[in-house]
């Protein structure tokens, strides 16, 4: 470990004599020429009577609860082995801590700042592992991922050599995969960083380093996840929930009961193995296990802010690594917004955490020191604010249960269930690999290797970056339509094209590329099956401007209510559901802000 961490420092160092005149050695360049594709029409997945009625009539090789990231995951890579899995989620895909990420996929500047003055080992391989499956989910999903550059502002000389010999080692690290995908850091002098970051306090600065990750739309990747199983066989069951498991003779698990959370139908579901994927609530379902189970969840808050696009650069965010509390804050552009967090306090798992006013204060606080006197920040310019639960853990076999696993824990327990917790979701395929390995382990599967570090997401197999011009061409639509089409559904955009065409490409509000017709595929594509299901995690309205989602909630209700044949019952509950909802997207903040 010593000499791996020593040769990354030679090599930064023997570099630091040229660093003012660093290039960039990756390539961004896209093709002249806009090729035609072929369009794909997609199946519709089995509806949800079929997937309930398959549940009833057949046993599984495993069964998986938890539909966020890591759960999706799990059931992708079982699936995918040969394995018949289905996977039972109580809300919706992504609708807990998976949808509530900073939207960066990352290694972890601040991991290998630690790992290498500490010389730790464990702190480097997770940053290893981060970087290694950053590159594979920016190969897998590239309609969903890009690069991001991100600098870092510098305000006393003595660090610039430091900060920029320790992003050079980030560049280093994630060499061998990245495989040209991301630009290499590089120092920027005082001018140039406020020519591209005109926003930024000049004031005894002394230039900063940019450097490179991926970001992401966070819930979109984990739809996309979930489908690509169903289409590969797996029964993928949003709202519906475990309440109990069944148990054979030995004490082993051997089955779950299911709850049907829109009828309050229930089936005894039997399996092999189980996996609880259940991030923050991966107690609760422990306790289903053995009721004298003692927690191992450590959960912790972290809330971020939304603000309109012009506080922030299109191409570029900023890293705060000195906050008041020691902390790291980013400042990123996202899907044309702008995009801060994150804190990080301690907290109760809840299933609908609510951002507080001084979680709020704190971030617009925090990045205001950064940023020009001419620049603003009050809770007045705040478009939506919200609150992931991050599920740290501690090792239950540990000596001293009180020490916090830094990255995943996978554990098997006394009746056989098996359990995955922790990590980031930047490594939510290499987490699923190893859940599935111990799964099969365990229950003694017959099961092919693991495929899924190649393996194209729905929507990136004939993806190309020319997609939305010709979405433009082929269609007539408004260029920013066509480019945040592409974003969102890769190579079925013309899906959605498609229906949206004969309405003449209305949108759910005019100032957002969001189309009516995206409600009706995701009901048809997608299993969203509420409002919130769609404005939150399938069109990320909710997210991106809390105001004008709570407009958009009569017509999306209409569109469902004709789709999915709802009462006028039906119809009112949901809509009811939706406003409830937007308290946890800050709604009522925002409100106070502006009376």
């Amino acid at each position: 470990m010593r000499g791996r961490i020593a040769a990354a420092l030679a090599v930064s160092a023997t570099a630091a004599a040229s660093f003012v005149h660093q290039r960039s050695t990756a390539t961004c360049e896209q093709p002249a020429n806009v090729v035609p594709a072929q369009i794909i029409q997609p199946a519709m997945p089995p509806s949800r009577q079929h997937q309930l009625s398959t549940l009833r009539s057949q046993s599984f090789d495993m069964v998986v609860i938890g539909g966020g990231a890591t759960g999706a995951g799990v059931a992708l890579d079982a699936v995918t082995r040969g394995l018949r899995v289905a996977l039972i989620e109580r809300d919706d895909f992504a609708s807990g801590t998976s949808s509530k990420s900073t939207k960066l996929l990352h290694g972890g500047v601040r991991y290998l700042e630690k790992a290498v003055m500490k010389l730790d080992k464990d702190q480097f391989h997770l940053v290893e592992e981060a970087l290694a499956e950053r590159a594979t989910a920016l190969r897998n999903a590239p309609h969903l991922s890009s690069e991001r550059r991100i600098l870092v502002p510098i305000y006393k000389w003595y660090m610039v050599p430091y900060m920029w010999i320790g992003l050079k080692m980030y560049d280093i690290v994630s060499l061998f995969q990245m495989r040209g995908q991301l630009h290499w850091s590089r120092y920027l002098t005082p001018a140039d960083v406020i020519q591209q970051f005109p926003m930024l306090n000049d004031k005894d600065l002394c230039g900063g380093i940019v450097y490179s990750d991926g970001q992401f739309n966070d819930a979109a990747m984990n739809v996309a996840v979930a489908v690509t199983a169903a289409e590969h066989g797996a029964v993928m069951l949003n709202h519906t929930e475990v309440t109990s498991f069944t148990f054979d003779a030995s004490g082993r698990a051997d089955g779950v009961v299911v709850r049907d959370c829109h009828t309050g139908d229930k089936v005894t579901v039997k399996a092999k193995v189980i996996v609880n994927a259940a991030g923050p609530f991966t107690d609760a379902v422990l306790r289903m296990e053995n009721n004298e189970h003692k927690n191992i969840v450590l959960a912790s808050e972290g809330t971020h802010v939304i603000l309109p696009g012009y506080f922030c650069p299109r191409e570029m965010g900023m890293l705060d690594s000195n906050t008041s509390d020691g902390r790291v804050v980013f400042y990123l552009p996202w899907e044309g917004h702008t995009l801060i967090g994150t804190t990080d306090t301690k907290c109760e798992v809840t299933p609908a955490p609510v951002p507080s006013a001084d979680a709020v204060d704190f971030l617009l606080k925090e990045v205001s020191k950064y940023l020009s006197t001419d620049v603003e920040l009050t809770r007045k310019q705040v478009l939506a604010a919200w609150t992931g639960v991050r599920p740290l853990v501690s090792d239950p076999k540990a000596v001293n249960t009180e020490s916090v696993v830094r990255n995943h824990l996978v554990h098997v327990g006394k009746a056989g269930v098996v359990s995955i917790a922790g990590g980031k979701w930047t490594t939510y395929r290499q987490m699923a690999q190893e859940t599935v390995d111990a799964a099969v382990a365990s229950a003694q599967l017959p099961a092919k290797p693991c495929v899924t570090k190649e393996l194209k997401l729905v929507g990136a197999e004939k993806y190309t970056p020319t997609l939305p011009y010709r979405l433009i061409q082929q269609y007539g639509m408004d260029e920013d339509v066509a480019h945040y089409l592409a974003r969102r559904y890769g190579d079925r955009a013309d899906v959605v094209a498609s229906l949206a065409k004969a309405n003449g490409f209305k949108r759910l509000c005019p100032h957002l590329p969001f189309l009516e017709e995206e409600v009706t595929y995701a009901v048809r594509y997608e299993y969203a099956t509420s409002i919130t299901d769609v404005f939150a995690r399938r069109v990320r309205l909710a997210f991106l401007d809390c105001r004008a989602a709570k407009a958009a909630i009569p017509r999306i209700a209409d569109l469902m209510a004709a789709e999915l044949h709802w009462s006028s019952g039906t119809r009112k509950a949901e809509v009811q559901s939706a406003l409830s909802f937007l308290r946890t997207m800050g709604l009522e903040i925002l409100e106070a802000a502006t009376n």
